[in-house]
Protein backbone atom coordinates (compact mmCIF):
# COMPACT_ATOMS: atom_id res chain seq x y z
CA UNK A 1 0.00 0.00 0.00
CA UNK A 2 1.49 3.37 -1.00
CA UNK A 3 1.01 6.19 1.54
CA UNK A 4 -0.07 9.72 0.50
CA UNK A 5 2.20 12.93 0.08
CA UNK A 6 2.46 14.83 3.39
CA UNK A 7 2.58 17.98 1.48
CA UNK A 8 -0.45 17.77 -1.01
CA UNK A 9 -2.45 15.68 1.84
CA UNK A 10 -1.88 18.59 4.75
CA UNK A 11 -2.63 21.42 2.23
CA UNK A 12 -5.70 20.21 0.98
CA UNK A 13 -6.69 19.98 4.68
CA UNK A 14 -7.06 23.23 4.95
CA UNK A 15 -8.83 24.39 2.21
CA UNK A 16 -11.19 21.83 3.18
CA UNK A 17 -11.04 23.29 6.99
CA UNK A 18 -11.05 26.89 5.08
CA UNK A 19 -14.51 25.86 3.54
CA UNK A 20 -15.97 24.29 6.55
CA UNK A 21 -15.76 27.65 7.95
CA UNK A 22 -16.77 29.70 5.77
CA UNK A 23 -19.94 27.08 6.10
CA UNK A 24 -19.83 28.01 9.54
CA UNK A 25 -19.77 31.98 9.01
CA UNK A 26 -22.49 32.07 7.03
CA UNK A 27 -24.35 30.31 9.43
CA UNK A 28 -23.56 32.68 12.11
CA UNK A 29 -23.89 35.76 9.65
CA UNK A 30 -27.42 34.15 9.19
CA UNK A 31 -27.90 33.98 13.11
CA UNK A 32 -26.86 37.89 13.56
CA UNK A 33 -24.02 36.99 15.77
CA UNK A 34 -21.88 39.62 13.72
CA UNK A 35 -18.64 39.26 15.94
CA UNK A 36 -18.69 35.47 15.62
CA UNK A 37 -18.64 35.85 11.36
CA UNK A 38 -16.07 37.99 11.37
CA UNK A 39 -13.67 35.84 13.53
CA UNK A 40 -14.52 32.53 11.86
CA UNK A 41 -14.52 34.05 8.44
CA UNK A 42 -11.00 35.93 9.26
CA UNK A 43 -9.60 32.32 11.06
CA UNK A 44 -11.37 30.57 6.79
CA UNK A 45 -8.86 33.23 5.24
CA UNK A 46 -6.13 31.75 7.68
CA UNK A 47 -6.73 28.71 6.50
CA UNK A 48 -7.10 29.30 2.90
CA UNK A 49 -3.34 31.82 2.96
CA UNK A 50 -2.25 28.17 4.87
CA UNK A 51 -2.77 26.31 2.00
CA UNK A 52 -1.74 28.93 -0.36
CA UNK A 53 1.86 28.84 1.45
CA UNK A 54 2.46 24.72 1.71
CA UNK A 55 1.12 24.60 -2.39
CA UNK A 56 3.05 27.63 -3.34
CA UNK A 57 6.58 26.60 -1.76
CA UNK A 58 6.09 23.10 -2.54
CA UNK A 59 5.21 24.08 -6.47
CA UNK A 60 8.41 26.68 -6.13
CA UNK A 61 11.09 24.44 -4.59
CA UNK A 62 9.70 20.15 -5.09
CA UNK A 63 7.59 21.04 -8.36
CA UNK A 64 3.98 19.92 -9.94
CA UNK A 65 2.88 16.79 -10.16
CA UNK A 66 1.77 15.54 -13.71
CA UNK A 67 -1.47 13.63 -14.34
CA UNK A 68 -0.66 9.88 -13.58
CA UNK A 69 -3.57 8.56 -15.01
CA UNK A 70 -4.73 6.91 -18.32
CA UNK A 71 -3.44 9.14 -21.26
CA UNK A 72 -7.35 8.54 -22.73
CA UNK A 73 -8.90 10.64 -19.91
CA UNK A 74 -5.44 13.24 -19.38
CA UNK A 75 -7.88 15.37 -21.56
CA UNK A 76 -10.94 15.61 -19.35
CA UNK A 77 -8.40 15.81 -15.92
CA UNK A 78 -6.90 18.74 -17.37
CA UNK A 79 -9.85 20.50 -18.38
CA UNK A 80 -11.04 20.38 -14.99
CA UNK A 81 -7.26 21.42 -13.66
CA UNK A 82 -7.83 24.22 -15.37
CA UNK A 83 -11.44 25.03 -14.31
CA UNK A 84 -10.27 24.62 -11.13
CA UNK A 85 -7.36 27.16 -11.01
CA UNK A 86 -9.85 29.49 -12.79
CA UNK A 87 -12.21 29.18 -9.94
CA UNK A 88 -9.76 29.09 -7.29
CA UNK A 89 -8.29 31.92 -8.67
CA UNK A 90 -11.50 33.69 -8.77
CA UNK A 91 -12.34 32.31 -5.35
CA UNK A 92 -8.83 33.88 -3.64
CA UNK A 93 -9.65 37.32 -5.48
CA UNK A 94 -12.99 37.44 -4.11
CA UNK A 95 -12.06 36.05 -0.79
CA UNK A 96 -9.61 39.09 0.04
CA UNK A 97 -12.34 42.04 -1.45
CA UNK A 98 -15.05 40.54 0.68
CA UNK A 99 -12.77 40.13 4.03
CA UNK A 100 -11.68 43.86 3.25
CA UNK A 101 -15.15 45.02 2.34
CA UNK A 102 -16.60 43.51 5.54
CA UNK A 103 -13.56 44.81 7.69
CA UNK A 104 -14.35 47.99 6.31
CA UNK A 105 -17.67 48.22 6.65
CA UNK A 106 -18.55 48.96 3.14
CA UNK A 107 -21.24 46.81 3.89
CA UNK A 108 -23.52 47.58 0.85
CA UNK A 109 -21.06 45.68 -1.46
CA UNK A 110 -19.59 42.81 1.34
CA UNK A 111 -23.60 41.83 1.59
CA UNK A 112 -23.91 41.55 -2.20
CA UNK A 113 -20.67 39.97 -2.91
CA UNK A 114 -20.35 37.76 0.15
CA UNK A 115 -22.91 35.11 -0.67
CA UNK A 116 -20.84 34.68 -4.06
CA UNK A 117 -17.48 34.62 -2.71
CA UNK A 118 -19.17 31.71 -0.57
CA UNK A 119 -20.46 29.82 -3.38
CA UNK A 120 -17.07 29.95 -5.46
CA UNK A 121 -15.39 28.89 -2.30
CA UNK A 122 -17.34 26.26 -1.84
CA UNK A 123 -16.98 24.94 -5.83
CA UNK A 124 -13.53 25.26 -5.73
CA UNK A 125 -12.69 23.64 -2.39
CA UNK A 126 -15.01 20.31 -3.96
CA UNK A 127 -12.96 20.73 -7.28
CA UNK A 128 -9.59 20.80 -5.22
CA UNK A 129 -10.61 17.73 -3.46
CA UNK A 130 -11.32 15.95 -6.49
CA UNK A 131 -8.07 17.28 -8.35
CA UNK A 132 -5.89 15.98 -5.46
CA UNK A 133 -8.20 12.42 -5.39
CA UNK A 134 -6.96 12.15 -9.08
CA UNK A 135 -3.36 13.08 -8.67
CA UNK A 136 -2.79 10.75 -5.41
CA UNK A 137 -5.27 8.31 -4.39
CA UNK A 138 -7.72 6.74 -7.77
CA UNK A 139 -3.84 7.19 -9.67
CA UNK A 140 -0.54 7.47 -9.16
CA UNK A 141 0.74 10.88 -9.54
CA UNK A 142 3.28 11.41 -12.61
CA UNK A 143 6.80 13.03 -12.62
CA UNK A 144 7.22 15.94 -10.61
CA UNK A 145 9.52 18.73 -11.60
CA UNK A 146 10.43 22.10 -9.24
CA UNK A 147 9.41 25.30 -11.10
CA UNK A 148 13.23 26.36 -10.24
CA UNK A 149 14.88 23.26 -12.17
CA UNK A 150 12.41 23.84 -15.24
CA UNK A 151 13.50 27.44 -15.01
CA UNK A 152 17.51 27.81 -14.23
CA UNK A 153 18.00 23.77 -14.96
CA UNK A 154 19.23 23.11 -11.95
Amino acid sequence: MNSLPILPTISTSFIILSAITVAIGWWQIKQRKIEAHKKTMFLAGVFALIFFIIYASRTIFIGNTAFGGPDNIKIYYTVFLIFHITLATSGAVLGIISIFTGYKNKLSIHRKLGPITSIVWFFTAITGVAVYLLLYVFYHGGETTSVIKAILGI
